[in-house]
């Protein structure tokens, strides 16, 4: 095969950008140099909301395909549809999962609605507007999330509320900010928090293949301090939050059939939103070892540092494994590289 050019569809990120923003220009270089080792050439494309300066880059380039990686639009995640929804209306094959899917999953209340009606446990939840009328219809503790923006964005410990009065305070503080009608009120769920991984693009397999499950560890926190994966943990080098919430992917023996289960549900919601090349499911498991959906992430963060590239470290795949396995599935397209020199690794994975 000759060479053939990849666009690289990323929002344009601005200098005085914050850190969880910039991340996305980690991935582009990642995913850069994964496709140049596999014999694609490639450009950048940087989207902002005049979709026509997009458009008419992707006309001149003619790209065998575009590799979506748009995480925000001039900052907005509520935007991120709008990426896959261009390329669909130019007949043009992308990556990762259809815009469709891209929506339902980047809303969050969309998304546990979907899941609900799937018969899939999700924590309880309602709009920070109801909440502030009347008492939520589930017991405290509470947590409040931002409807649309990922990365953790306003996810500091005092998003976990004890009380309806630490709850109306919370909704007001976030409120000045991202808006109540931006934001949800869900049912903290104490306990073990997990994500799970998923490829698609295998050679001859209908089903996405599950990476090894990671669990998130929090070290030494001391007693009261909310466990969780705040906007600290994520983007703030140095802090407490972020040096003491590692991953894991040791498990006891024990753990197997909660492994089992979580590796089941993540395939359930795959099929459910209808994704496509990669996806990451986040879980929490109460103390009767329930599972609970949390978050079905879409296009996960390809950055080497991340969730996803450290599960499919684990499984022994490279960045250009997963770039290719991701590229395979892009609208059916198939790459003449040779399958065989994809580590074959069992579709599913059991703890030692």
């Amino acid at each position: 095969m000759g060479q053939q050019t990849i666009a690289l569809l990323h929002g344009r990120v601005d200098e005085d950008a914050p850190e969880d923003e910039k991340d996305v220009l980690v991935q582009v270089r990642t995913v850069r140099g994964a496709l140049h080792l596999l014999g694609y050439t490639t450009e950048d494309v940087e989207l902002t909301l005049d979709l026509s300066e997009a458009a008419a880059r992707l006309r001149s380039m003619q790209p065998v395909l575009a590799f979506n990686l748009a995480e925000t639009i001039e900052g907005k995640g509520s935007l991120i549809h709008l990426a896959p929804s261009l390329l669909s209306s130019m007949g043009i094959p992308y990556t990762g999962s259809p815009a469709e899917a891209v929506l339902l999953t980047s809303n969050k209340v969309l998304a546990k609605k979907v899941l609900a009606a799937g018969g899939l446990d999700t924590p309880l939840w309602m709009s920070a507007g109801a909440a502030l009328r009347s008492a939520p219809p589930f017991p405290p503790p509470f947590i409040v999330k931002s409807i649309w923006e990922h990365a953790s964005i306003g996810m500091e410990d005092s998003a976990v509320a004890s009380s309806e009065d630490e709850l109306e305070a919370e909704i007001r503080r976030r409120s000045a900010r991202e808006g109540t009608e931006h934001l949800f009120v869900e049912r903290y769920v104490e306990g073990r928090e997990f994500n799970l991984a998923l490829l698609g693009g295998q050679a001859d397999v209908d089903v996405p293949r599950t990476l090894p499950p990671a669990e998130i560890l929090f070290e030494g926190f001391p007693k009261g301090k909310p466990r969780f994966v705040g906007y600290r943990a994520k983007w703030v080098e140095g802090s407490f939050e972020y040096g003491r919430t590692p991953r894991s992917f040791d498990f006891p023996r024990t753990d197997a059939a909660l492994l089992a289960a979580l590796e089941g549900l993540s395939v359930t919601c795959w099929r459910l939103f209808g994704l496509r090349g990669y996806a990451r499911v986040d879980f929490r498991v109460d103390a009767e070892g329930r599972p609970w959906v949390l978050e079905v992430n879409t296009n996960p963060c390809l950055s080497p540092d991340a969730g996803f590239m450290a599960a499919a470290g684990n499984a022994g795949l490279s960045p250009e494994d997963v770039v290719r396995c991701i590229v395979n599935e892009c609208h059916g397209l198939r790459t003449d590289f040779a399958d065989a020199n994809v580590k074959k690794e069992p579709e599913t994975w059991a703890p030692r």
